[in-house]
C-alpha cells in the first residue's frame, strides 16, 4: 500500500502515527512529548515498576537467558521473536502480525508489513536499520477487519501503540518488543558499513554482541569480529544518531508484553516476560525454546563514568577523547573477562542511556526536560551526580516527603 507522507514534527522517529488519517494523534501518542510511564505501566501491566532491577528494566514477572533449540535460518540470533509471532498465528490467536520486513531494493531498509501466514514470518527475520512507519498499517489492519493482532516493534512505536490501543477496536493485542536506543537513517547506516569494511556491499549481517564485539557476516560466508573499541564512532558526523535516539527514555521497551533482546544474554538472547500475555506467548513455544537464569558479573560504575564524561563533551560539541592505540588491545582483552556481563551489562547500558538523555536534552532542548524525562530516569542517573535543577523536573520530583526523598506517586505532600 502507498503510505501518506509524514507530518512534520520536531522530535520524531516516524513511528507511523503522523501518516494516519488523524496526524494530530501524535500529540497523544508521542513518547517525546509528555510520557507518563507510571500510569502507562499500570494500565498495561497492572502496576508501575518497582525497585531493584525493575527500576532499570521496567515491570516484569520473570527474566531468562534464552535460545531456540533449533536456530531459524536467517535469524539475527536464533529466531525467538519471529517464532513467538508465528506460534500465535499457527494457533489461531491472531489474524495477522504487524512487523518489519526488508525493502525489495535494500536489505537494510525496513518496511512495515502485515503478515497473515505463519511461514511468511521468515521474511521478518534479521536486523534492519532506519525509520519505518510501522503504525501507519494499523489502519490497513482495521480496513481488513482484523480483530486480533500481534505487533513487533521498538520502544517509540510501542509507546504510541499503547496510547492509541483503547481506540483501535481490536479484540486482542499481543505486543512483542525489542530493545532499541541508537537508530539512524538507512543512508547513514550504509555510510557506517563503509567505514567498517571496504567490502561493505557484501555485508549481510551485523550485530552488537554482549562480548564487546561487533559481528559481521558476508555474502561469501566470511565472518569478521570487530572490538567495540575499534569501531569508528568518533568518525561519524555529530547528527549520525538523531536527538530522538540520544534522548530515548525506554531502552528496554517496558510497555511490551514480552521483550526480546541481547544485552543480558551472554551469547544467547535475553527475554523479559512482563505480564500474563507475555507469559502466554513464551509458554506457547514449549520445549522449542531453551531457558536458563541470566547471570550477572563485573562492575559497571567506572564504565558508566567514562561514558558520561565523553557524552558531556560530545553534547557540548567537543571532540571525543580517544583511547591511545597501544592501550586498546589490552582493554579489548580485558572487557569480556572483567567488564560488566549479563544483567550487569544490561544495567550498564540503561544507566548510559539515562545519562545520555539528560546531557543531550540539557544542552539542546532544556525546555523539554521537565516533561520528557520520567522520574525513573532521574533515579537511575542519581548515583552519577546527575540530578535535576528546579526547572528541569516535574512537580513530583520537587515534592519532598519528611525523609527528604522524592514523594511516591499518590503520596500526600508534606505538611
Amino acid at each position: 500500500m502507498t503510505l501518506r507522507d509524514p507530518a512534520p514534527r520536531s522530535l520524531c522517529t516516524d513511528c507511523g502515527v503522523s501518516r494516519m488519517k488523524d496526524p494530530s494523534a501524535c500529540g497523544t501518542a508521542c513518547q517525546f512529548i509528555k510520557p507518563d510511564y507510571p500510569g502507562m505501566e499500570r494500565a498495561v501491566h497492572g502496576r508501575a515498576r518497582g525497585s531493584g532491577d525493575e527500576l532499570f528494566f521496567g515491570p516484569f514477572q520473570s527474566m531468562h537467558r534464552a535460545r531456540m533449540a533449533t536456530s531459524a535460518k536467517g535469524a539475527q540470533w536464533t529466531g525467538i521473536t519471529t517464532s513467538l509471532a508465528a506460534d500465535l498465528m499457527r494457533k489461531g490467536k491472531v489474524d495477522a502480525v504487524l512487523t518489519m520486513v526488508p525493502d525489495a531494493e535494500d536489505r537494510w531498509k525496513p518496511q512495515p508489513a502485515l503478515i497473515t501466514d505463519a511461514d511468511d514470518m521468515a521474511r521478518a527475520r534479521g536486523m534492519r536499520m532506519g525509520y519505518a512507519p510501522l503504525l501507519a498499517l494499523l489502519e490497513d489492519a482495521q480496513a481488513r477487519d482484523f480483530k486480533r493482532l500481534a505487533v513487533i516493534g521498538i520502544p517509540c512505536q510501542i509507546h504510541a501503540l499503547r496510547k492509541l490501543e483503547a481506540d483501535l477496536g481490536f479484540d486482542r493485542l499481543y505486543v512483542i518488543g525489542t530493545p532499541c536506543s541508537d537508530n539512524t537513517t538507512t543512508e547513514n547506516f550504509h555510510s557506517f558499513l563503509k567505514l567498517l569494511d571496504e567490502d561493505a556491499g557484501a555485508i549481510t549481517y551485523l550485530e552488537f554482541r554482549a562480548d564487546y564485539r561487533v559481528e559481521l557476516r558476508f555474502e561469501d560466508g566470511r565472518q569478521r569480529l570487530i572490538p567495540f573499541l575499534s569501531l569508528p564512532i568518533s568518525d561519524l558526523p555529530p547528527d549520525f544518531f538523531p536527538l530522538t535516539c540520544r534522548t530515548c527514555v525506554d531502552y528496554t521497551n517496558a510497555l511490551a508484553d514480552i521483550t526480546v533482546g541481547y544485552m543480558a544474554g551472554q551469547g544467547d538472547q535475553w527475554v523479559i516476560v512482563r505480564n500474563a500475555r507475555g507469559a502466554e506467548m513464551l509458554e506457547g513455544l514449549g520445549d522449542r525454546i531453551i531457558l536458563s537464569a541470566p547471570d550477572s558479573k563485573g562492575k559497571r560504575h567506572a564504565a558508566v563514568k567514562g561514558f558520561i564524561a565523553n557524552t558531556a563533551r560530545a553534547a557540548g560539541g567537543l571532540p571525543l577523547r580517544r583511547m591511545p592505540k597501544w592501550v586498546r588491545p589490552i582493554v579489548t582483552w580485558l572487557q569480556p573477562r572483567t567488564g560488566p556481563r549479563g544483567l550487569e551489562f544490561a544495567r550498564t547500558r540503561v544507566e548510559m542511556k539515562a545519562a545520555e538523555t539528560i546531557l543531550h536534552l540539557r544542552h539542546s532542548l532544556p525546555a523539554k526536560m521537565k516533561n520528557m524525562i520520567p522520574d525513573h530516569v532521574w533515579r537511575i542517573a542519581k548515583p552519577y551526580d546527575l540530578t535535576p535543577e528546579p526547572d528541569e523536573c516535574h512537580d513530583l520530583l520537587l515534592t519532598k516527603n519528611t525523609a527528604g526523598e522524592a514523594a511516591r506517586p499518590g503520596a500526600e505532600p508534606p505538611k
